[in-house]
């Protein structure tokens, strides 16, 4: 499973909570409250097992502890833990969550309509130097090639604004048409700023966290542009772009776990969304008939929201298939989630996907591979599964106790979007990169055949190539996370894509953090970002870098960790760099900071760098 959304998350479970998110700033959650003796017990029977003694992608105590009251609530209602909080009530889960953090909930949120721009927003107007969902283009190639400036500027690189996201953290990855900008939160809020300033036109509450980025198009039938993102329950909304008014809702899966982490690519006038779950932590209650959820991907009509097809990954539907060691029904086959942004090959009219682990022994040809979908109708092109019977629940420790699997595998998903390139020769190939720590060239051409593989990191559950790439036409640079392990090679190098030859390889630098030594790592799992001449990469200890195309130097560097005043709500700190990668439009580099889920630390900034400030 991939690092993003396999990890304690929620959605808003009630308006009552939903209320209480707020910024982190110096002055948020400074009321705490003694732990809760209620809270406690139920810690000991229902979490302790996991947290004392966490493993894989269990956070330790500790790490939860940084976490709002509200964070937490969620968490146990909609998210990750809603399975392991069944049967709790409402009281109870707010015990639970005070004996965790030492906090109390309820803090009104602040600051939603701080810094209003003055005077009419700009109309929406695309422009060649864009940078639209997840991979700027439908290739999913992260490259931007109309920067707005220059490798020999990049060392005078300032920041030029900080905004402060509401919420638990700041996860996803900003989209910018024009002179606009759109971000999603985990609060559910999505806000429209100035992408020169940082003032907010509108903030729109989309009812429950989104994670991923927007896509941005006009719409054919109505003289609008609209925003397109998934959210933690499974819909589908489209908003109009230049009001945040609500356009069309679409659910498009009804698994009780399931939900949508990767963002929608958009070609004609179809959405192409990506479906995953977190049904491999409830996994581990021994109580829960594991497991049902298949990955999918639903094409939308981008005018009304209808679903015009829907393809699973895993070809087969789960069926009983034996009790497990406590009596439990389980089914099977199961997993096959799609973590990451859909990529779009026209010429050949299809849409490809990385597919996750699977989550049972139930054997399936589907999980860790790389698909080709039909554009039109959704059926199943061609299937490469490059790593068979990765069995994999969060939390297992023994194998074949409770629904663990009997074989259990290593959780080497291909979290990442795959990218289609064209070399100089004309010739088109596929790039995927697993958690193993492989890369893969793919042959379009040939059902997916392998056409090379080259091994860039060690890998692991938390390691090898967690969330994507950036490629020009002759080469590519993979970020390596590798948490842990004496083999780990956390850093970044570059491959030649005609054949996957190392042209140069740099070890991230050693981890030095803003806020201590604790969870202080240097993986370097956050997506990559290509400019001609410059790639840029960040670290879980909060440093973003820019190192030279060629060679690998390092021309500059910023510690996004460290408190700044922001335009919207006082002095905020940033954190970890994970998940989303930086943007870069018209001179300005953007950036989230603050993806501290499960390592580094949570924070709250949204960054805009340009040369010397201005």
């Amino acid at each position: 499973m991939n690092t993003r959304p396999k990890v304690l998350i929620g959605i808003l479970f009630a308006t009552v909570f939903f209320s209480a998110f707020i910024f982190n700033t110096n002055a948020s959650q400074t009321q705490t409250a003694p732990t809760s003796a209620e809270g406690a017990e139920l810690y000991k029977q229902r979490c302790a097992v996991c947290h004392d003694e966490a493993q894989d992608r269990v956070p330790p105590l500790f790490l939860i502890r940084r976490r709002s009251a509200e964070d937490v609530m969620q968490t146990l209602t909609t998210g990750v833990m809603k399975q392991q909080a069944k049967g709790l009530t409402e009281e109870q889960i707010r015990q639970l969550a005070i004996h965790l953090t030492g906090k109390l909930p309820g803090e009104p949120i602040r600051n939603l309509d701080a810094n209003k721009c003055t005077g009419a927003a700009p109309a929406i107007k695309f422009t060649a130097g864009d940078w639209n969902g997840w991979g700027r283009d439908v290739e999913n190639t992260r490259y931007q090639p109309k920067p707005g400036i220059k490798l020999e500027d990049i060392p005078k690189l300032k920041v030029k604004w900080a905004f402060a996201h509401p919420g638990a953290m700041a996860t996803g990855q900003p989209t910018i048409i024009g002179d606009r900008l759109f971000l999603t939160t985990e609060a559910g809020y999505i806000f429209s700023l100035n992408a020169q300033t940082g003032c907010t036109y509108w903030v729109m509450n989309a009812g429950s966290a989104v994670r991923a980025a927007i896509t941005v198009a006009p719409m054919r039938t109505a003289n609008k542009s609209a925003l397109y993102f998934g959210d933690e329950r499974s819909a589908v909304q489209a908003v109009d772009a230049a009001t945040g008014k609500l356009i069309w809702k679409t659910k498009i899966e009804d698994h009780v776990l399931s939900r949508i982490t990767g963002s929608p690519v958009l070609h004609g006038n179809r959405l192409f969304v990506p479906v995953s779950s977190f049904e491999e932590t409830a996994g581990r209650d021994t109580k829960y008939e594991c497991c049902t959820f298949r990955g999918s991907v639903v094409a939308l009509n981008t005018a009304t929201g209808k679903i015009l097809w829907k393809s699973f990954t895993v070809q087969d539907a789960p069926k009983p298939f034996k009790k497990n060691s406590s009596g439990t029904q389980m089914h099977g086959p199961a997993g096959g989630a799609i973590w990451s942004a859909p990529t779009v090959d026209a010429k050949r009219g299809v849409v490809y996907v990385g597919t996750g682990n699977s989550y049972t022994d139930v054997e399936t040809g589907h999980t860790d591979a790389i698909m080709a979908f039909d554009l039109a109708t959704g059926k199943v092109r061609w299937t490469n599964q490059l790593m068979p019977k990765d069995n994999f629940l969060v939390g297992c420790r023994q194998p074949g106790v409770g629904n663990c699997p009997e074989q259990a595998g290593p959780d080497y998903d291909f979290g990442s979007s795959v990218i289609l390139r064209t070399l100089p020769n004309g010739k088109q190939v596929i790039l995927a990169g697993q958690k193993s720590g492989v890369m893969y060239a793919l042959d379009p051409d040939n059902k997916g055949k392998k056409i090379w593989e080259t091994t860039v990191g060690a890998g692991g559950a938390l390691g090898g190539i967690e969330w994507g790439f950036a490629a020009d036409n002759e080469t590519v640079y993979v970020p390596v996370a590798d948490v842990s392990g004496a083999a780990r090679k956390p850093g970044i190098t570059a491959l030649k894509i005609a054949t996957g030859e190392k042209l140069w390889h740099i070890p991230a630098p050693a981890a030095k953090c803003a806020w201590g030594t604790a969870r202080c790592l240097n993986s370097q799992s956050a997506a990559a970002t290509l400019i001609p001449g410059v790639v840029f990469s960040g670290t879980a200890d909060g440093n973003l870098r820019a190192y030279a195309a060629k060679d690998g130097a390092i021309p500059w560097s910023y510690d996004t960790a460290q408190a700044i005043q922001t335009v919207n709500a006082g002095v905020t700190k940033g954190g970890t760099l994970d998940g989303g990668g930086p943007v870069v439009v018209k001179g300005i580099l953007y950036t989230n900071s603050g993806y501290g889920r499960l390592i580094g630390q949570p924070g709250n900034l949204l960054l805009a760098f340009s040369v010397d400030g201005k």
